[in-house]
Order: structure tokens, then C-alpha cells, then sequence
């Protein structure tokens, strides 16, 4: 019986393509032992056991961006999550260490080499971040979501994103999601997330063109994220708002375009499953989220706007129009549908696999 450590967390970007991974690793290799390894303090405390995997624990140990007082502490810390993790190493032992960048998977990565155990790197972002820089250097078994991703020993696999994501059939569960939203099937809907967490500046700029949204006949679909809340003038139009969806295959489904952030998950998610978009990027980092989107940019199947330029009057001149043109939307859904691949869960489980043999 094979047994596997999957180490991620920190955000979604990492934690959600380790769940579809472990998923495929249980559909592929059926009894298979998988543990998963992140922080108490992040999103991954909660979602891993959710979906039930056995989690364990290193301190977290986020990489300080300038000069100072943390980045004298840094080597001392990072001696002490490896130590954390060559524990969960010793007791558990895996055949294969697979981790998905992060602070979280520095010290799997130095605990695998520690150990001399099989190692396998996956990369979410078009741009690398520096731990999966250095867990490259000590492997060969390297995946990326993106095909011009520059680290040594890559293989281009896409994403592992959820199944209910990669195999959706949006028409045929249109009738269906637009009931479960409360929207009507007669006029067309935008969908605006900002991820779990929200995006304050989209939330701002469609609460701003709300007004002008309803009178073109355009429904919106508000994922304004926890903590955020947004009251839309009365109109005949809907303008549903959740904090959060749970069933993100539904929203996709209901709507005729989304206006988004461009984390690697979700350009995968609505390009694959060909719902155009209009991508915000995030306006700080290393520039990744407008690099992730550029492939389905390039090829027709969404626009970009950055975040300082997303105003009211921006979503009036664009985005109505777009809504207001289902030839030009089939035209960005068939550019994006399967864009990018759609089994990378499979792709990187059978990696895993392998490396363990």
C-alpha cells in the first residue's frame, strides 16, 4: 500500500489542487494512505479535514519580502518547520513527498531530501514562487499549470482543479443553476467573485454600475466573499448577492460572462469550462495573475482590465455591451473551452505514482 504526503496551504491556490489531487490519487490507487501537511492558522485547518483527509502540522514560516528583524529570524524558523516536518516524515512514512509551493512546502521539500524519499513539485502560477524554485533544484519530477513556467525538469500538465468543475456541462445545467440563484432564464448574467476572500475594488465597481447593469437588462450574480456585504439598488432586474457559493459549478453555469481576479485556479476554471471573463488582476505581487491570464487573453477568450482602471463608467462601456452580444460571448467560450487541460488531476496523480515506484 502505497502512502503519499501532500504539502500545501497558505491560500486556495495551493490547498485546492492538492484536494483534487488527492482525489485522483484515491480514484487511480484505491486504499492508498493519503496525508496532507500545512499550518493551524490558514485556510487549509479547515478544508483539508472538511473534505476528509488527516492533516498535520509545521509552523508557518512566510518568506519576509525586505531587509530586517524577520529576515534575521528566517533561518532559525525554517530549521524548526523542517524539524516539524521530518517528524511527520519519520512517523508516517511516506513512499513520495508531493508538495505545491508555498512556505508550506519548504521544509516538506527539505525534509524529503533529508530523507531520500522521492519528490515531486507542482506549480500554480505561469511566474514561480521561491519555494517551489528550490524544491526544482532537487528533483526531476516538476509540473506546471502553464507551459512557459521557468523552472529546470518541468513538465506542462495544467491545473488540478475540482471534478464537478472539469466535467461540467454548462448548458445542459443552465435551467437549473439560474433556479437555484433566483435568476431569470430570459436575460443575461454577469458573475462577479473575488474568491473567498473578495476584492473590495470589484465589489465597489459593480455595486457603482448597478444602476446602469439593470437598465441594459443585465443580471449580476454578487459572490461579494466573507466578510463583505453589498446592498444593490431595487430593480425589476435581479442582483442576487451571497457572501460565499459553495457550488461554484452552478454559478459558472448560470452566467454568461464573469468578472474575476486571475489566480491560476480561476482562469483554469472558467476557461475550461468556456465562460468568458474579464480578468482583473491582482495589483500587487510579482505580476503571476496577469501572466496566467494572457494565454486566454491571447486567444480571444476574455479581456483584461487592470484593477486601477475598473471603474463604473469601465463596466458600462465594456462589459453592457459584451452582455448585450451572444455572438461575441459564444465567440470568447468557444476561444477559451479547453484552453488549458482539464485532467491535470489525473496527469500529476499518476506522477506521483510513478515517482513512488
Amino acid at each position: 500500500m502505497r502512502r503519499v504526503l501532500l504539502a500545501g496551504g497558505g491560500s486556495a491556490g495551493h490547498t485546492s489542487p492538492l484536494l483534487a489531487t488527492a482525489d485522483a490519487l484515491q480514484r487511480l490507487s484505491p486504499g492508498i494512505e493519503i496525508t496532507c501537511l500545512g499550518t493551524r492558522e490558514r485556510i487549509e485547518a479547515q478544508i483539508i479535514p472538511a473534505a476528509g483527509y488527516p492533516l498535520e502540522f509545521v509552523p508557518s514560516v512566510p518568506l519576509p519580502r525586505r531587509p530586517g528583524a524577520d529576515l534575521a529570524r528566517l533561518p532559525g524558523r525554517v530549521r524548526a518547520a523542517r524539524g516539524a516536518a521530518l517528524e511527520v516524515v519519520d512517523r508516517i512514512r511516506p513512499d513520495v513527498v508531493c508538495g505545491f509551493g508555498g512556505f508550506v512546502s519548504v521544509p516538506a521539500y527539505l525534509a524529503a531530501r533529508k530523507r531520500d524519499l522521492p519528490l515531486v513539485v507542482h506549480e500554480g502560477n505561469t511566474v514561480p514562487g521561491v519555494a517551489n524554485k528550490l524544491g526544482a533544484r532537487l528533483t526531476e519530477h516538476v509540473a506546471t499549470s502553464f507551459p512557459d513556467t521557468p523552472l529546470p525538469h518541468a513538465t506542462y500538465i495544467g491545473l488540478p482543479i475540482r471534478r464537478m468543475i472539469a466535467t461540467l456541462d454548462r448548458a445542459a445545467v443552465r435551467e437549473e443553476a439560474r433556479t437555484s440563484f433566483g435568476l431569470r432564464d430570459d436575460l443575461p448574467v454577469l458573475l462577479v467573485t473575488g474568491g473567498s476572500q473578495g476584492a473590495a475594488s470589484l465589489n465597489r465597481a459593480v455595486l457603482g454600475a448597478a444602476p446602469e447593469l439593470a437598465e441594459a437588462g443585465v443580471q449580476v450574480l454578487h459572490v461579494t466573499g466573507r466578510g463583505h456585504e453589498a446592498t444593490p439598488p431595487e430593480s425589476g432586474v435581479p442582483y442576487v448577492v451571497r457572501g460565499f457559493v459553495d457550488r461554484m459549478d452552478l454559478a459558472y453555469a448560470a452566467a454568461d460572462a464573469v468578472l474575476c481576479r486571475s489566480g491560476s485556479n480561476t482562469v483554469t476554471e472558467v476557461s475550461g469550462v468556456g465562460l468568458p471573463a474579464v480578468f482583473v488582476p491582482l495589483p500587487i505581487g510579482n505580476g503571476e495573475q496577469g501572466r496566467n491570464a494572457a494565454v486566454v487573453v491571447g486567444a480571444g477568450g476574455a479581456l483584461l482590465v487592470d484593477d486601477a482602471e475598473l471603474t463604473p463608467t469601465w463596466l458600462t462601456t465594456h462589459v453592457v455591451p459584451l452582455l448585450q452580444d451572444p455572438e461575441r460571448l459564444a465567440v470568447m467560450g468557444a476561444a477559451a473551452a479547453h484552453l488549458i487541460p482539464l485532467d491535470a488531476d489525473e496527469r500529476l496523480a499518476r506522477m506521483i505514482l510513478d515517482a513512488a515506484a
